[in-house]
């Protein structure tokens, strides 16, 4: 306020001159219309800065609001696309134990492999996640293996289900997991599109680190069109770079844009040999990749190209 009371006044008087000059200036010797025309130039100065302040005080009140705005816009957009990420847990039963109820309800007799991150692809119980984080149930040959997903419905409330593995792709670290939805709403993800990205631009990872479920983390597109090791020992390329944090726990959780839209599906990190912990240095497959391959994994189990 002191700055625009201080400026305003001295920059309209100083152009008052030039927008008056087409008329001439009074004489001296007439002393009332000079002090009349004094008066006026008083109470045009004082108008003309009232004018100016109340026109710039919305911008400075839209300066100091800014940062809330944002803030409540990262909120909306974590309440509308946590929904829609699931926690997964892969479990070993017990020897001897076939009872995956009493399993899923508390992981009585069971001992937890691992943990990761999903996210439902649609309304009929398909999950997308990372091939790793469920490599030990695909592999497995002693039937002790299980994977539990907790998820939540439309109402909010948390619920926990046996996945089936539907489909894998190894060359592209994805798999398909489905949970039996029968009579429960749930709510899949918004996909978007990698195409176009640019480095720079917003981006969030929703996932489960260290077992910690729902936790968001932000961060820029840091780079474009990386390759990374696939599990099968190939190579992924065109995958996105973030530093956004990525840690154990969140492989197969999305990477979403400032819509809520997933640009990418959270892979993996570059840490410290043994430390485990994100460098800033994390990578996502790019959706437009996972597009094209998760259908053919739901109705096929494999991709097009291992069909023959």
């Amino acid at each position: 306020m002191v700055v625009l009371g201080s400026v305003s006044p001295q920059r309209i008087l100083l152009s008052l001159p030039t927008q008056m000059s087409h008329s001439p200036l009074p004489a001296l010797s007439s002393s009332p219309q000079y002090l009349t025309r004094r008066k006026s130039l008083i109470f045009a100065s004082l108008l003309s800065s009232l004018i100016y302040t109340s026109h710039h005080s919305p911008a400075t009140a839209f300066v100091i609001d800014q940062p809330q705005q944002e803030e409540d816009t990262l909120v909306q957009l974590f309440q509308e696309t946590s929904p829609s990420v699931v926690f997964i847990k892969d479990l070993e039963l017990a020897k001897g134990s076939n009872d995956s109820t009493k399993v899923l309800a508390n992981d009585e007799n069971a001992k937890v492999q691992g943990t990761g991150s999903g996210f439902i692809w649609d309304k009929f119980g398909h999950i997308v996640t990372n091939y790793h984080v469920i490599a030990k149930l695909a592999t497995d040959s002693s039937g002790l293996q299980r994977c539990k997903v907790s998820l939540v419905n439309a109402k909010g409330e948390s619920i926990a289900k046996e996945a089936k593995i539907i489909g894998v792709d190894p060359a592209y670290d994805l798999a398909v997991l489905k949970v039996d939805v029968e009579g429960v709403e749930v709510k899949p993800v918004s996909v978007g599109t990698s195409r176009g990205l640019r480095v720079g631009q917003s981006c969030f990872a929703i996932g489960n680190p260290y077992g910690f479920e729902n936790t968001l983390t932000t961060g820029v597109v840091s780079g474009l069109g990386r390759e990374i090791p696939a599990p099968n020992g190939a190579t992924i390329k065109g995958a996105i770079q973030t530093d956004a944090a990525i840690n154990a726990g969140n492989s197969g959780g999305p990477l979403i844009d400032s819509s809520g839209h997933v640009i990418g599906v959270n892979t993996a990190t570059f840490t410290r040999r043994g430390s485990g912990m994100s460098s800033g240095v994390n990578f996502a497959i790019p959706i437009d990749t996972v597009v094209r391959t998760i259908p053919y994994l739901i109705v096929y189990g494999t991709t097009y190209k291992d069909r023959y």
